[in-house]
């Protein structure tokens, strides 16, 4: 029986620009970094989450998410988007939209990471 998500990949063309933006941008933490058989294995996770995101490099243009409308290949949650989003942004981080967006289930917004791929950021609506 399956327990737990181990990994999610995110496939990037610099491992080195992808750890500043992930840790320094978007505020998740260095897991893990070490040579390995197959190129770098490199991850950052949520604080306190015990799920890692490899930030697996990849050739340019080798196949980016969907675009606008479609989640992006990570959706991260936040307790206060609107406080984050201005945080992320005066860090640099850009977005796809000039503010976050109400709707039915929260509050939502599109960050693009330098690769090109969109990292969606939610926070539930609150019973």
């Amino acid at each position: 029986m399956l327990t737990n998500i181990m990994y999610v990949t995110v496939y990037v063309t610099d491992q080195d620009r992808a750890l500043e933006f992930y840790t320094e941008g978007l505020g998740l933490e260095k897991r893990l970094d070490f040579p390995g058989p197959d190129g770098r294995f490199l991850t950052v996770g949520v604080p306190l989450s015990p799920v890692q995101i490899i930030l697996w490099s990849h050739a340019p243009a080798a196949g980016q998410p969907g675009g606008a409308g479609a989640p992006g290949p990570l959706i991260l949650e936040s307790e206060d988007l609107r406080k984050d989003f201005e945080s992320m942004r005066r860090r640099g981080v850009v977005f796809e939209e000039s503010e976050p967006v109400d709707y039915p289930f929260g509050v939502r917004v599109e960050a693009v990471d330098p690769d090109g791929n969109r990292i969606s950021l939610r926070q539930q609506l609150k019973p």
